[in-house]
């Protein structure tokens, strides 16, 4: 009997320690899924929207504010390791051309 083995190509998602929004009253979830770069944005986008209609009490434009810092850390995070992976593959690929002007490839 085999076993089934998933093999994942391409850069891992970036686990997230952000935990997902919590309404008033509602405990928050003890362990929360990663989040991904555009979905985060997409969500502080909304943060933003509702911050800015000025609907908000003091209490919940608090919690907007904490968790929209948390998604702006993690976007730049991520962002951080996207732009350290592109750093290696230029690395690889922007290697001086030879003497005589071939590419060895």
């Amino acid at each position: 009997m085999h076993a089934a083995v998933a093999v994942t190509v391409g850069p891992k998602p970036m686990p997230s320690k952000i935990p997902a929004p919590v309404a008033p009253g509602q405990a928050p979830e003890v362990a929360a899924e990663p989040i991904a770069f555009e979905a985060a944005v997409s969500e502080l986008e909304a943060i933003v929207e509702r911050m800015e209609a000025g609907t908000l009490s003091l209490e919940e434009s608090l919690a907007a504010y904490r968790r929209g810092a948390e998604l702006v850390a993690h976007c730049r995070e991520s962002l951080a390791v996207i732009q350290q992976q592109v750093r290696i593959l230029e690395a690889d690929l922007l290697k001086p051309l030879g003497n005589d002007g071939d590419d060895e490839r």
